[in-house]
Parts: C-alpha cells; sequence; structure tokens
C-alpha cells in the first residue's frame, strides 16, 4: 500500500511538472508524431520494392514497430529521465538520501521521474499494433492475445533488467556515462523482426542480449507462431533477468561508500 500511494505521489509530482511547461509537451508530441510519419514512410519505400522482411509483411512491420514504441515509451518516461539523475548521485553521494528512505531503493531510482506525457506514446503504439494486425488480415484467438500481453510485458522486464545492471556499473565505475547510450543502441537491433539477421545474431539478440524478447517474440506470440514450451521459455527469461539484476543491484550497493567516505 505504501508503494502504491509513493507512487501515486511521483505521478502528481511529474504531472505539476508537465504542466508548467505546456508548449515543450506539445512540441515534444509533434515531434513524436513526425518521426513516427517518418519511420511509416520509410517502411513504405522498404515494402514498395519487396514483399517480405525475414518472412514477415507490411502489416506486420508496423505491428512490430508499435511493439517497438511500445518497448522504447519504457525507456523515455522511466530509463532516459532517471539515469542522469542516478549517475549524478553516486559522484556527489546523495544516493545516501536514497538508501535512507524505508523503501526499496530500486522501486525509488526507478520512479522518481517521469515523463508523463510519454503516456501518448502508448496510445500510439498500441494503435500501430492493432492496425498491423488488421492490415495483415490475420485472424486471432483470446490465448494468443493473453500470449502477446504476457511476453510484451516480460519483454519490458527484460529491457528494465538491463538496465539496472547497466546503471548497476557505476557503484564500481564512478564515471560510467554511457551505460543508457549502450542500451539505447542495443535496442536499434528490435526495430526489425529477428529472422532478419544471420543465425549467431538472432542467437546474440533472444538469449545472450535479449532484445528480441521485447519486441519480435511477443509478436511471433500474437501471430500463432510460438508454442506453450517457448511461450514459458520466454517469461522464463523474463524472471531470470530481472532475479539477476535485483542481484547485481544489491551487489551494487555494498560497493557504495557514500558522501561521508
Amino acid at each position: 500500500m505504501n508503494t502504491m500511494k509513493l507512487l501515486s505521489a511521483f505521478l502528481k509530482v511529474n504531472v505539476q511538472m508537465s504542466l508548467a511547461y505546456r508548449a515543450d509537451t506539445v512540441v515534444n508530441i509533434l515531434l513524436n508524431l513526425m518521426w513516427l510519419g517518418w519511420e511509416l514512410l520509410s517502411l513504405n519505400i522498404i515494402f514498395s520494392n519487396t514483399e517480405t522482411i525475414g518472412g514477415w509483411g507490411f502489416g506486420e512491420l508496423i505491428a512490430l514497430l508499435g511493439v517497438f514504441r511500445l518497448v522504447n515509451t519504457l525507456m523515455f518516461a522511466l530509463i532516459w529521465p532517471n539515469t542522469e539523475k542516478f549517475n549524478q548521485s553516486i559522484r556527489d553521494g546523495s544516493m545516501d538520501y536514497t538508501l535512507l528512505q524505508p523503501i526499496n531503493s530500486m522501486f525509488l531510482v526507478t520512479f522518481s521521474r517521469i515523463t508523463v506525457w510519454r503516456a501518448w506514446d502508448l496510445l500510439l503504439a498500441i494503435t500501430l499494433i492493432v492496425i498491423g494486425i488488421n492490415m495483415n488480415g490475420d485472424t486471432t484467438t483470446p490465448l494468443q492475445v493473453l500470449s502477446f500481453i504476457l511476453l510484451t510485458v516480460s519483454g519490458g522486464v527484460v529491457i528494465y533488467s538491463l538496465w539496472i545492471v547497466l546503471i548497476a556499473l557505476t557503484f564500481w565505475f564512478t564515471k560510467f556515462d554511457n551505460n543508457v547510450t549502450i542500451l539505447h543502441a542495443l535496442m536499434d537491433a528490435g526495430r526489425y523482426p529477428v529472422t532478419v539477421y544471420p543465425v549467431w545474431l538472432r542467437i546474440l539478440v533472444t538469449f545472450v542480449i535479449p532484445i528480441a524478447v521485447a519486441t519480435t517474440i511477443p509478436l511471433q506470440g500474437l501471430r500463432g507462431d510460438l508454442d506453450v514450451p517457448r511461450i514459458f521459455l520466454f517469461l522464463g527469461i523474463g524472471v531470470l533477468s530481472f532475479l539477476i539484476a535485483s542481484q547485481v543491484w544489491k551487489r551494487g550497493l555494498k560497493q557504495y561508500s557514500g558522501a561521508s567516505s
């Protein structure tokens, strides 16, 4: 209950901050729409010369773009704004105040800053997914929709866990400021279906650095390409990644010396 109250307080504060800069919010939304138009134009140009990419049609690539933007919303709403604050808190010792709070430090680091207007991205992403599936003419069963939702959540957990591991490295390497830049570069691999990559790279982005688990895999579940054992396998990857990230975070906290040292 305390966690929910704190999350509600964070949301209220961040909404107030967003309302204080209404013009910036409007400009950001317009820029977002512009980039979406460019991405759709790029896909249209590609498919004017081919019918499929890695066995995926135009509608499926639009749906994949929706999933990619859905995951990116997690990055831009939570990961980007909180990374700079976290890195600074490690260097100046203000992380002490976070650790003194009677609540999970990983939770505080994650939700203290939220880019509220990015909720607009969620609507755009869901719209793209629905349009893409309808364009492809596929019929989806309730089980496929459920697997898509679960796999999308699991994929978000994977990206979140990768972020936690990368920022936790700052406990050991104080000047490690490129942590999220690395994650952002890795995320670009999720723009296209994993089937377009050679086998070695496919294995890398699915099991070693599981970016595809957050983008391609949920849509494969929605398409009915995955059997039940594989669905549970990818859900398990999400759970395992979170457990690993939690352990890395705890070990990192032990390395933190604080401002008083």
